[in-house]
């Protein structure tokens, strides 16, 4: 395949942190191989419109430390239909763009492919805080939500147990528990309740129940979004056990924040060889790290894929929150 001479970058669906490092590493990366590069406003919905730019390497300056992304997100629908997508193809050739490099999650692997197959060069990072994109270890992200959540659980902790209260903390997560799986288990949560795993509150009431009458004075429950509400867990707790947590619902704040390092060197380290990929003319790729080697998957194989869940690290979260 041929290689590439001018590329685009662009951010799709639900913002995360370190997106805008992912963005700063491309364009650098590109500019360093000496490639053009442009960025696109909005995501699908500003290819579309045509909202694109020149990128140099003072356009990313000052950005690696900062939340959101600096070429904004938005949704599209018209994008998920065959004219939204030929339309976006056009627009690029248009501007004589011959490679995309998509930052985002599942819904933005989604437009990548269709692109790719209307003979746009396309690579995929994933973007996405919910780490629910598979063959890749971790999603950029994913590391900052989780320290975020950590965070909250150790400030409820503490106030929990000067008044000798239990609470639930609804993080994000529909259709993956990761968040939920891996705070619970840092921060030590009596129960994590997750997508993946059948679970019966009624015997969460209970052990509650039992841990405060031999002296435990505070408990914590994680919940993922997409199991049910953390009110609706609360009121079943209160109703077989009579203890009445405490809910608080973290809500976007997961997305907010300076990306950590992790986060921060994630994200560089796979846009760098998206850009490499594209350069050698490949396409049609999902970049992610899995035990600490460089994957470069089929996005129609990521797409049609439903990442497995950490059974062995949430066992282990089960056998620690006795």
């Amino acid at each position: 395949m041929s290689a590439v001479k001018k590329i685009a970058v662009l951010t799709s669906g639900g913002d995360s942190q370190g997106m805008n490092a992912a963005v700063r590493a491309v364009v650098r990366s590109a500019l360093f191989r000496g490639l053009e590069v442009h960025g696109i406003q909005r995501g699908y919905q500003g290819l579309l419109n045509e909202e694109l730019r020149p990128m140099d390497i003072r356009s990313v300056g000052d950005i690696i430390q900062r939340g959101g992304t600096i070429l904004q997100t938005a949704r599209c629908k018209e994008f998920t239909s065959p004219e939204g997508q030929q339309r976006g193809a056009e627009v690029l050739r248009k501007h004589g763009i011959d490679g995309l490099v998509v930052i985002g999650g599942d819904g933005s692997y989604q437009g990548a492919n269709k692109l790719s197959k209307l003979g746009i060069k396309t690579m995929g990072l994933p973007g996405t805080i919910d780490n629910d994109i598979p063959f890749t270890d971790y999603t950029i992200g994913f590391d900052t939500a989780v320290s975020v959540a950590v965070d909250a659980i150790n400030k409820l902790r503490d106030t929990m147990t000067s008044h000798e209260r239990s609470s639930v903390v609804e993080v994000m997560g529909r259709h993956c528990g990761d968040i939920a799986l891996y705070s619970g288990l840092a921060s030590g949560a009596e129960a994590i309740l997750v997508p993946e795993v059948p679970f019966d509150v009624k015997q969460i009431a209970l052990h509650m129940k039992e841990n405060f009458k031999n002296g435990k004075r505070h408990g914590i429950v994680v919940v993922a979004e997409g199991v049910c509400s953390g009110e609706e867990i609360a009121r079943t707790i209160a109703e077989h056990s009579g203890i009445e947590p405490r809910v608080t619902v973290l809500g976007h704040i997961q997305r907010g924040g300076s990306p950590t390092h992790n986060d921060r060197i994630l994200a560089s380290r796979l846009a760098d060889y998206a850009v490499h990929k594209l350069q050698e003319g490949d396409s049609g790729k999902a970049i992610g790290i899995h035990r600490g080697e460089f994957t470069a998957t089929d996005i129609d194989v990521v797409v049609s894929t439903k990442k497995p869940f950490n059974t062995e690290l949430y066992n282990l979260a089960m056998r620690l929150s006795q």
